[in-house]
């Protein structure tokens, strides 16, 4: 926006320049040319004049102005007067019609503003010795020769000056108008800077009411919306953090109710319905800590920041690999996870997708297998993929694998909720992700994280 601007103010003062300065060098080119015929001219006459007269004197004057006169003078003459040192012309048409017909002719050598040599030959007609002019009779005729090199000089300075005196004045109207646009635009990129800080989870990002009314209005505007979604998410976190202690202390209380019946009955009817009961409890206590999850994930906004994969991925295989170790499961990691390499992602997303990552890889590999962990980037994304060696998922269920409640055929426990890819998907979204399922090479899952790349630190 700024450069179109600029090009649009450039382009204004440059017509306006065209438009005022262009009709006045032309004005000034036609006066000089205007100046220089009528000069030459002048000059021209005055020697006709003497030439027409025919005494020694006139001839004797007519040589030495001839001389005098910085341009080239040709003479002919047919009343016997001869100028020393003074050439004929040739014989050409203006030649013929000043001898003849008594005309001056002029001839500038070329119809674009002028050539090399301006070209006058004027006619002399007979002065009697009383001083009148015979217009009926002929007596020769003055070529003046003027050369145009200094003409040009000056035509040349005039389209100069206006030329670079226009140059200057783009220059600086470019230097104003980038000042002025840039002065214009500044409230759009305040507007600008706080979309992209909410657009990242930093929900008290505020514009500063500045600029034309238009802008003061939509900044208000977009300011009221931001306190709004702000209350709005705050009210929602209250709501995720008290419904947490209000529904895990009545279940816990309930778990230990049944407990204590179970201890205290001897009838096996009783005891395996309280048993059957407790099994329920414990999986609504489940169902209840996901969906705790889930909300906290759609309720918590913040802002992404540059985290080291490296160090992210090995704090969460330290955690694994034990349970993995008690079936004989092995957790590898391949792929450019060095030490340089970040992403932006929320404190601690990164950390409870791969928890339920590797806990579904974990819980669909039979005894004995491989979980492969790898990293690999691509421009501005780094690809975190975990593969398993279970039995996979179908293009149904891949599709339907994000579904909320929804757990696949090929579990082998029966422990899971359903809700785990869900808060994946919830969480990598937040922070600009993307997550896909995709058959692994050697047959099972793979899931694929895609996480915005950061700059490196240093080094």
């Amino acid at each position: 926006m700024i450069r179109q601007l600029i090009r649009s103010y450039v382009l204004l003062v440059a017509v306006a320049i065209a438009l005022f300065t262009l009709p006045v060098a032309f004005t000034l080119t036609d006066q000089l040319r205007g100046d220089t015929q009528h000069s030459v001219e002048r000059e021209a006459e005055t020697m006709a004049r003497l030439l027409g007269t025919g005494d020694s004197a006139s001839c004797q004057a007519l040589a030495q102005m001839a001389k005098a006169y910085p341009e080239t003078v040709e003479v002919t003459a047919t009343n016997g007067c001869a100028p020393e040192g003074l050439e004929a012309p040739a014989d050409d048409a203006a030649l013929t019609r000043a001898l003849k017909d008594g005309e001056p002719t002029t001839d500038w050598g070329s119809e674009f503003i002028w050539g090399k040599n301006l070209v006058l030959t004027v006619p002399a007609h007979e002065r009697a010795a009383d001083g009148k002019i015979d217009e009926d009779k002929v007596v020769g005729a003055v070529r003046v020769v003027f050369s145009t090199d200094e003409l040009t000089d000056r035509l040349w300075l005039i389209w100069g000056f206006r030329a670079a005196l226009a140059v200057i004045v783009l220059a600086a109207a470019a230097i104003i108008g980038a000042f002025a646009a840039r002065r214009l635009t500044a409230p759009l990129r305040q507007l600008n800077e706080m979309a992209s800080k909410m657009s990242d989870g930093d929900l008290t990002a505020r514009s500063p009411v500045t600029g034309p009314q238009e802008t003061q209005t939509l900044a208000r505007t977009l300011n009221q919306a931001g306190e709004r979604l702000d209350t709005l998410i705050a009210s929602q976190r209250i709501f995720v953090a008290d419904a947490s202690h209000q529904l895990r202390t009545p279940l816990t209380a309930l778990r230990l109710s049944l407990d204590n019946i179970a201890d205290g009955t001897d009838d096996e009817f009783v005891r395996e319905d309280v048993e059957q009961a407790t099994a329920e409890v414990v999986r609504m206590s489940r169902l209840v800590n996901g969906l705790l999850v889930l909300a906290r994930a759609e309720a918590k906004v913040t802002a992404a920041e540059p985290l080291s994969l490296r160090e992210v991925i090995g704090e969460r295989l330290d955690v694994w690999r034990p349970a993995a170790d008690e079936r004989g499961v092995t957790i590898t990691l391949r792929g450019s996870a060095d030490g340089r390499l970040l992403v932006l992602a929320s404190p601690g997303h990164l950390d409870q997708v791969l928890d339920n990552v590797l806990s579904n890889a974990l819980e669909v590999s039979p005894d004995g297998a491989t979980i492969t962990v790898s990293v690999e980037t691509r421009g501005d994304e780094v690809v975190l993929s975990v593969l398993d060696e279970g039995p996979g998922m179908s293009d149904a269920e891949k599709s339907r694998a994000f579904d909320r409640f929804w757990r696949g055929q090929g579990l082998t426990g029966k422990s899971g909720s359903g809700l785990g890819l869900a808060v994946v998907k919830q969480l990598v979204t937040d922070d600009n992700g993307t997550v896909a399922l995709k058959d692994a090479p050697g047959g099972g899952l793979c899931v694929a994280l895609t996480l915005r790349a950061a700059r490196h630190g240093g080094g």
